[in-house]
């Protein structure tokens, strides 16, 4: 394409699911303080002008059921998070970004409402986003009557594609994206004004509420089924364990952005996992060597697992069964392989680790 949920704020609900999506994240907000940002998120800027504006604010919504009688209340207050800059820089577009997740395969919905502006009226959704010049949009328009669609690449607008439609300010609706691999599918109060899509640029990203210029807009209700995302050092492995079964254990010991300090990311044992490394995997990555050692039978070998560029990101543990006259050298020509079959599909530490 050229062209307990609520505790405390801000939450998310893992469900376990048959089929499908593995997992969903609710965001619920009735534990947020008005006029606060919301948890999780943080604001962001794509293009020029002013930061926006985001804070959880009380907005009237329809009763989910009619009301007994004429007196009773029509609507009802519910927390909302809304945009409420009117900076009117036509290339402006404010984020919210989600900061807590990257998802690939997911189904989001959402309900958005335009409330004001006077250049614009604009709400919409910004997913698979790798940072403010990298990313998909969805958005509607009251003003302009659209419903587009459209890739911002190395910070360059592809042309947009989508109908007109009418979008009327003041009233809730709600958008819909599903993205599985490279296809994309956007619905808008339950129809599918745009065909579905097909674009390979971004497998995966954040996700991030939009609007345009001066909009001042709504959101609510915004939940996400996704599948976990799985960080490449497990399946790096998984894929050891089932190439070698006669492994006797084999861990990756690392850095994360979260955690600066060595630790294990990856394990034949799930225990192990976020346990500080040792005295030799750091001796390993730091000087990048191999190193050769014994304990209870086992014959133990560490090696610095490389990115792309040659640097040691990482160290690899490997234990093997000894045998009668096994020495440092054979161990480690019997574990080479291993790490062989791994770093061709490690291009970065966070890609390893994220």
């Amino acid at each position: 394409m050229n062209n307990g949920i609520a505790v405390a704020g801000l939450c998310w609900l893992l469900a376990q699911a048959e089929v499908g999506m593995a997992a969903e994240k609710v965001f619920d907000l009735t534990g947020v303080k008005p006029n606060e940002a919301p948890p999780g998120f943080r604001s962001a800027l794509s293009g020029t002008g002013q930061p926006g504006e985001w804070k959880v604010i009380l907005d009237d919504a329809p009763l989910t059921f009619a009301p007994m009688t004429r007196e009773a209340p029509q609507t009802r207050k519910i927390p909302v998070i809304a945009q409420l800059s009117r900076d009117r820089t036509d290339e402006r577009f404010p984020l919210l970004v989600y900061d807590e997740e990257v998802f690939g395969d997911f189904k989001l919905r959402v309900r958005f409402k335009t409330v004001d502006g006077v250049v614009e009226q604009m709400a919409g959704v910004a997913f698979r986003l790798q940072d403010e010049r990298n990313f998909y949009v969805v958005r509607a328009s009251t003003l302009g009557r659209t419903f587009r669609f459209y890739r911002v690449h190395q910070g360059i607008r592809d042309t947009s594609i989508g109908p007109e439609i009418a979008i009327p300010s003041g009233v809730w609706h709600e958008l819909s994206i599903e993205c599985q691999g490279n296809r994309i599918r956007l619905r808008l109060d339950g129809e599918q004004p745009i065909p579905e899509i097909t674009d390979p640029t971004f497998a995966n990203g954040k996700i991030a509420l939009w609007t345009k210029s001066d909009s001042v807009s709504y959101f609510t209700d915004l939940r996400i089924e996704y599948t976990p995302r799985e960080p490449l050092a497990k399946a790096l492995v998984r894929d050891a364990l089932e190439k070698y079964p006669r492994l006797l254990g084999l861990r990756i010991v690392s850095t994360t952005s979260r955690r600066p300090e060595l630790h294990v990311v990856a394990s034949s044992n799930p225990g192990e996992e976020g346990q500080p490394g040792n005295a030799y995997e750091k001796q390993c990555i730091e000087q990048n060597i191999v190193l050769f050692g014994k304990s209870d039978r086992k014959a133990i070998v560490t090696m610095p697992l490389h990115d792309r560029n040659g640097d040691a990101i990482a160290a690899v543990r490997c234990e093997l069964e000894t045998f009668f006259g096994q020495t440092g050298q054979n161990a480690v020509a019997r574990a080479v392989p291993i790490r062989k079959r791994m770093e061709p599909r490690v291009t970065s530490l966070k890609e390893l680790t994220e």
